[in-house]
C-alpha cells in the first residue's frame, strides 16, 4: 500500500553571515548551502497495517510525511502510494488518502462543522444521502452531536480534533497519515481519539502512519514502529 525506496529530501537555503553586514554581503555575493531533510529512507506498509513513525523534532517525519502525501517532491528515490506516486498530485490518488496535522485545520473558523463537511462532501463528488449517512457514521464513532453545529470557534481542542477528523475520513480514504492527531489535547480528549483511530482500522481497514510525541499513541495503537534520527531510517520493527 505504501513504499518507498531510497527517500530523500535536499533543500538549498541562504548561506551568509549574521547582522547586517552578513546581509549586505549576501544581497550582493550570494551563496547557498544545502540541507539534507531526509536520507536514504525505505520502508513498504501493507494494507490494513497500523505502523508509529517516531523521532526527535527535526528528524524529518513530516518531510516524509509530504512526500508521501505529495506535498513536496523529493530530490532522490521513488515512493508508491496506493499504486500512484503522489508528487502527481491526480484526483483520484486525492480521494485515496488523507493527511490530519495536529496544528492545521481544514474546517472554516467562523461557520459550524457541519457547513465545511457538506462542502467537503460536494468537493469529493459524494451523493448528498451517502454524505449525509457517513458524516451521521463517524459522528457516532467520535461522540459528537450537538458540536456539529455550533460554529468552530466556539468547539474546544478536543472537539475540534474530532470534528477535523470526522472531515478528513468523510471520503472514506484508504491511507491516513496522521501528523500529531492529539498535540495540545488533555488526557481524555487523547483516549477517546485514539480509540476512535483503533476502531477505524479494524472497522474499515485503513493502512495508517501515525506520528506523535505521547507515547501512549504509540503503544495503544502501532503494533510497528519505524525510527527516524536525523533523515535516516534506524529501526523498522516492532515495538516490543
Amino acid at each position: 500500500m505504501v513504499r518507498a525506496q531510497g527517500l530523500g529530501k535536499t533543500y538549498r537555503v541562504a548561506d551568509k553571515q549574521p547582522g547586517l553586514a552578513g546581509t549586505l554581503r549576501h544581497f550582493v555575493n550570494r551563496r547557498e548551502r544545502s540541507i539534507r531533510a531526509v536520507e536514504d529512507v525505505s520502508f513498504s506498509i501493507e494494507p490494513g497495517e497500523f505502523v508509529g513513525f517516531l523521532g526527535a523534532n527535526g528528524a524529518g517525519k513530516t518531510t516524509t510525511l509530504k512526500m508521501l502525501t505529495g506535498l513536496i517532491h523529493p530530490s532522490s528515490g521513488t515512493v508508491e502510494v496506493a499504486g500512484f506516486e503522489p508528487q502527481r498530485r491526480r484526483a483520484d490518488f486525492l480521494g485515496r488518502i488523507t493527511l490530519v496535522m495536529g496544528q492545521k485545520q481544514q474546517l472554516i473558523w467562523d461557520l459550524p462543522p457541519l457547513d465545511s463537511l457538506r462542502v467537503n462532501g460536494a468537493i469529493y463528488g459524494i451523493e448528498p444521502a451517502e454524505s449525509r449517512r457517513r458524516i451521521a457514521e463517524l459522528a457516532e464513532m467520535l461522540e459528537l452531536g450537538d458540536e456539529l453545529r455550533r460554529p468552530v470557534r466556539k468547539l474546544s481542542l478536543g472537539q475540534r480534533m474530532k470534528a477535523e477528523l470526522l472531515a478528513a475520513l468523510l471520503h472514506r480514504p484508504d491511507v491516513l497519515f496522521l501528523d500529531e492527531p492529539t498535540l495540545g489535547l488533555d488526557v481524555n480528549a487523547q483516549a477517546r481519539v485514539r480509540s476512535f483511530l483503533a476502531d477505524y482500522n479494524r472497522r474499515f481497514g485503513a493502512t495508517v502512519l501515525l506520528t506523535s510525541h505521547y507515547m501512549a499513541d504509540i503503544t495503544a495503537l502501532c503494533p510497528r514502529v519505524l525510527l527516524i534520527h536525523e533523515g535516516r531510517l534506524f529501526y523498522d520493527g516492532s515495538l516490543e
